[in-house]
């Protein structure tokens, strides 16, 4: 069992950075790899970003890659998510999730279907 506990959300302008964490309980976080969400009001819950289980693959939506990076420090059981240029349209609530599967591409972890974590989201709001 994973208990996945986001932070770091806020109300920012447009252009600027936040970086959200997600701290993870158990010994078992290096074992699944971590994703990134984000749900809008009245929109489906979308895939952000993934990571791989020691880090060293990342795979991005196309609406943030360049703005956005993915990492994870294993030893202290988080996940981050570094956003940079935000734009209205990043507000959401982001969610962390954590998937127990094993693909080698990194693409197989867009669908929510393959997490089996979630943690329960915080509020991002990008002012124009």
């Amino acid at each position: 069992q994973v208990q996945l506990v986001e932070s770091g959300g806020g109300l920012v302008q447009a252009g600027a950075s936040l970086r959200l964490s997600c701290a993870a309980s158990g010994r078992t976080f290096s074992s699944h790899v971590m994703g990134w969400f984000r749900q809008a009001p009245g929109k489906e819950r979308e895939f952000v970003a993934a990571i791989s289980r020691s880090g060293s693959s990342t795979y991005y939506a196309d609406s943030v890659k360049g703005r956005f990076t993915i990492s994870r420090d294993n030893a202290l059981n988080t996940v981050y998510l570094q956003m940079n240029s935000l734009k209205p349209e990043d507000t959401a609530v982001y969610y962390c999730a954590a998937s127990t599967r094993t693909y080698i591409n990194m693409s197989y972890y867009v669908p929510t279907g393959v997490y089996d974590y979630w943690g329960q989201g915080t509020q991002v709001t990008v002012s124009s």
